[in-house]
């Protein structure tokens, strides 16, 4: 069996999505015309703190995570978040809500710069709280700090989220795996 993520795409050069003509609008509709095309395990995106693009808010945007699974999607993988509890509420509301039972894993990213992850959050609709954000203004542009912070705060996410019964682990390295493998580690995976 291969494994395919089904993904509607972000717009070239950014901007408001527009369907391409004989394309598809929603990624449920690319669901769909997969698991007609055959065996295959498909994934697909939620967004615990809602789709930036979800104009009626992350409730909304959850209800169109349950079209993409009544599609055939066999797995999520969510995006970024840095509070646990915005996972935890996305999870017991697709599950309880809408009686979603295939495996939603977390999206974890290590941070490495504090303009990098501000400048990502803002493209991804991701919310850094409060405290993080004052942590990361008081380490500035001094990277390597904030690189040995941010494996410090994923690993407590990520060690969080498995205790929370997560069924795996999903990292955004950003073409870095340094911090994703010292995480790995530190959770005794590597």
């Amino acid at each position: 069996m291969h494994n395919l993520l089904a993904l509607r795409g972000d717009p070239p050069g950014g901007g408001e999505f527009q369907m391409t003509p004989g394309g598809f609008e929603f990624s449920s509709q690319l669901v769909r015309f997969i698991r007609q095309q055959g065996d295959f395990s498909i994934g697909v995106a939620g967004f615990p703190e809602g789709h930036i693009a979800c104009k009626g808010g992350k409730i909304a945007d959850w209800a169109f995570l349950k079209e993409k699974v009544e599609a055939g999607a066999d797995f999520v993988i969510s995006q970024l978040f840095f509070d646990n509890d915005d996972f935890y509420a996305f999870r017991d509301h697709m599950m309880g809500k809408h009686g979603i039972k295939v495996p939603l894993v977390p999206g974890i990213i290590p941070i490495v710069s504090t303009a990098q992850i501000r400048r990502f959050t803002a493209l991804c609709g991701s919310r850094i709280p409060d405290a993080l954000g004052k942590k990361l203004d008081q380490l500035g542009d001094n990277d390597a700090a904030v690189a040995e912070f941010g494996i410090e705060y994923a690993t407590a996410q990520c060690r969080d989220l498995l205790a929370h019964g997560a069924p795996g682990i999903h990292f955004y390295t950003l073409n870095k795996a340094n911090s994703t493998v010292r995480v790995m580690k530190n959770l005794g995976l590597a």
